[in-house]
């Protein structure tokens, strides 16, 4: 007997809808048949750029069937296109996710309870979970051997349920290595590692957009730290 097929977790609902070739009635053309959940791995791996483990981690499945969803979709999409056939974006076993489920936790680079300005030379991240404007601590993840992204830091922190780094200086190659897990990154924050991360989640800093291009003899990097903007609307006047 086969196993039943789970619930798939949707980050949103996606509405039905139908693609086709034009001037073409649709009842004179093939239909293939696109799930709501294969909809949603298509915009997690291909449009979002995530992982497969990190979206197979979005939607609640194992990192296998995600895999056989987005094979499946991908050649739907192909067909589709190549084919001259209706592409219809309905059905499949889902649910949405709840903000229960998302539940914002922050990992700072740290050193000695100071945020680390070397992301890649960090040695260990102290890790937090949101709770409305305050913080819980959650202990402290020390960093896989070799640090950096190469070290698969960024697997590790998702893993945790990390979804946001603050950070101060970080290269554009780990920016984007934790981006395709499915972590957000704020650069540019200095100073006690717990205020930084706490004036994150209370809106008095956003990302500086600056990343490291310049390394030192060590591979850290020498990139003029510059601050992480301040979130004006938030600051009281």
């Amino acid at each position: 007997m086969p196993r039943p097929i789970s619930e798939r977790r949707l980050g949103a609902p996606i509405p039905p809808r139908i693609m086709k070739p034009a001037g073409i009635f649709t009842y004179d053309l093939e239909e293939v048949i696109l799930g709501f959940d294969e909809a949603e791995a298509i915009r997690l791996a291909d449009f979002d750029g995530l992982y497969q483990d990190a979206a197979a981690r979005s939607m609640g499945v194992s990192r296998q069937t995600f895999g056989n969803i987005i094979e499946s979709a991908r050649h739907k999409v192909a067909d589709a296109l190549l084919h001259g056939k209706v592409l219809r974006i309905e059905g499949g076993e889902i649910s949405i996710r709840t903000q229960d489920e998302s539940i914002m936790r922050i990992a700072v680079p740290s050193k000695d309870g100071v945020l680390d300005q070397h992301f890649g030379q960090a040695k260990e991240f102290l890790l937090f979970k949101v709770n409305g404007q305050d913080l819980i601590d959650e202990g402290i993840l020390v960093a896989p051997e070799g640090r950096g992204c190469k070290s698969g830091i960024g697997s590790e922190l998702a893993k945790r349920g990390v979804s946001h780094v603050v950070a101060g200086n970080m290269g554009e190659g780990a920016a984007r290595v934790l981006g395709a897990n499915a972590i957000r990154v704020v650069r540019g924050a200095s100073g006690d590692a717990r205020e930084a991360a706490l004036a994150f989640v209370r809106g008095t800093i956003v990302d500086s957009g600056i990343s490291c291009t310049i390394r030192n003899e060590e591979g850290g990097c020498n990139y003029p730290l510059k601050a992480a903007k301040v979130n004006e609307e938030a600051v009281p006047h």
